[in-house]
């Protein structure tokens, strides 16, 4: 009888035992019986087809910007970034198809940040990415609202390539970074040629006398954004240019507010001069009825100047210069063809003799909000917008500005050489000005710009007569009592 044990044995101990069994079972064997005829294989069964592979879910990715694109209405003010969205979230959309779908939820330019704050203390739903500038950082920042983002930009291939000083309006009290600068924004002045033929004055004096001779061809000299509209935002426009120009500021470097001081003071007696002397046009004032209407003046050269944001340039068209010539595309075209042609140029604010002109310098880019559903897809479009291909068209349309990417401007002026002449211009004006943010080390900024631009409206405007230390000095207090 032969059994066979499942225990596992050394084939060297029995090797000659085996040999010798197999010889003798071998020898007694029966003859062998010969073999049944194969049977025919089964035919083999089609293999079942392979289920296909589940699609990538696709997950939505949320921004807020200023900007509809939606809002085809040719006469749109910011028919520009409409038209950039438009275009763009096809594109984001086709690079990302298995991964992320882009949708825009447009927000007031002024409300951005309010409601972002409410919508994350509320535990709302809260985009995944938002444009916002560097004023905007300590209010977020204060309220819980924006991630840190130092570890992950400064892991970026591009971030060695960004301007310093863009890095800087990004950076918060603590030094971390909070914010992915993309444009930089400084502010100067867009002339008509024909009305300053011999460049732009360069005193406040030079500047009287050159407006006089304008007064009487019935031309002002300037216009300029100095109502008291959307929450005082004159305040970071001219206002700080001449406030800065004449060697003053808002805050001590503290914390506090301090606008009781003397050159302060000469900046708006000057103002209450040239307004009096019928120099700055009335539309200057009327911004709080009528959004923006102190660029109508600039547009058909009944004012010779235009201190504002680079910016600007998106916004103040179609044009007629004085020559009578027209640029009447209705897009920021119209502004490049008419510094390209000669009929505008752009320059620094004028300055007392012995200061640098006063220059507001702004840093666009993005935030994290807190609580975003999908910062990876936040962190996608990053990186894609800093790409060649996708960064000059986000600097020259939403951007309004220079490249917070240094290597950038080259590509930019080659993909739009219409754009050249403004940028040469541009970056002469911002280096022979002194370029800070009107803020300072002032933290409630909002609040801030609204006190500062009512009390000059209020001095220039309702009470040429107030006495200005006085003023100044009751405005600042109102504000530190808030420290």
């Amino acid at each position: 009888m032969c059994s066979s044990s499942s225990n596992t044995r050394s084939l060297t101990a029995s090797f000659a035992t085996l040999a010798a069994l197999s010889l003798l079972l071998a020898a007694c064997a029966p003859a062998a019986q010969p073999a049944a005829p194969a049977q025919p294989a089964a035919p083999a069964q089609p293999a079942a087809p392979a289920e296909p592979a589940a699609p990538a879910q696709v997950r939505d990715f949320v921004t807020w910007y200023q900007y509809d694109e939606k809002n085809e209405d040719p006469k749109s003010d910011e028919r520009v970034g409409n038209e950039y969205l438009r275009r763009t979230i096809p594109q984001f959309n086709e690079a990302f198809k298995d991964k992320w779908r882009w949708i825009n939820q447009p927000q007031p330019f002024d409300k951005m940040d309010t409601n972002l704050v409410a919508a994350v203390q509320a535990g709302g739903d809260v985009p995944d990415l938002m444009q916002a500038g560097d004023g905007s950082l300590i209010p977020l920042l204060k309220n819980g609202a924006i991630q840190d983002l130092t570890d992950w930009i400064k892991a970026q291939p591009w971030f060695n390539d960004l301007d310093p000083s863009a890095v800087t309006g990004c950076t918060g009290p603590d030094g971390r970074i909070y914010c992915v600068p993309v444009a930089i924004s400084p502010f100067i002045v867009f002339v008509w040629k024909d009305h300053f033929p011999n460049g732009y004055p360069k005193t406040p004096e030079e500047f009287k006398q050159a407006a006089e001779a304008l007064k009487a061809k019935n031309v002002y000299a300037i216009t300029f954004f100095g109502s008291t509209a959307f929450d005082g935002n004159g305040a970071t426009r001219f206002t700080n240019m001449l406030i800065q120009s004449f060697g003053g500021g808002f805050d001590d470097g503290q914390g506090k507010m301090k606008l009781d001081r003397p050159e302060n003071v000469a900046a708006i007696q000057f103002l209450r001069e040239i307004v009096a002397a019928g120099y700055v046009h009335p539309l200057s004032w009327e911004g709080t009825t009528t959004p923006f209407v102190e660029e109508e003046p600039m547009k058909t050269a009944e004012a010779a100047s235009f201190p504002t944001g680079i910016f600007g340039y998106r916004y103040v068209n179609p044009l007629k210069a004085p020559n009578g010539k027209e640029y009447k595309k209705g897009n920021e075209e119209d502004m490049l063809d008419a510094i390209t042609a000669g009929d505008i140029f752009i320059a620094p604010l004028f300055a007392p003799e012995g200061k640098k002109p006063g220059c507001g310098i702004g840093v666009t880019g993005f935030v994290i909000p807190t609580g975003a559903k999908n910062p990876d897809a936040a962190k996608d479009y990053i990186n894609w917008i800093m790409t060649k291909e996708q960064n000059p068209d986000w600097v020259l349309g939403p951007g309004g500005g220079f490249p917070a990417l240094r290597s950038m401007l080259p590509e930019i002026e080659a993909r739009k050489p219409v754009a050249k002449a403004f940028y040469e211009q541009a970056a002469a004006a911002v280096a022979a000005s002194q370029c800070r943010p009107w803020y300072g080390s002032l933290e409630r900024r909002d609040e801030a710009k609204k006190i500062i631009q009512t009390t000059v409206y209020k001095l220039v405007k309702e009470d040429p007569t107030a006495d200005i230390s006085a003023t100044l000095r009751a405005a600042e207090e109102e504000y530190n009592r808030g420290n």
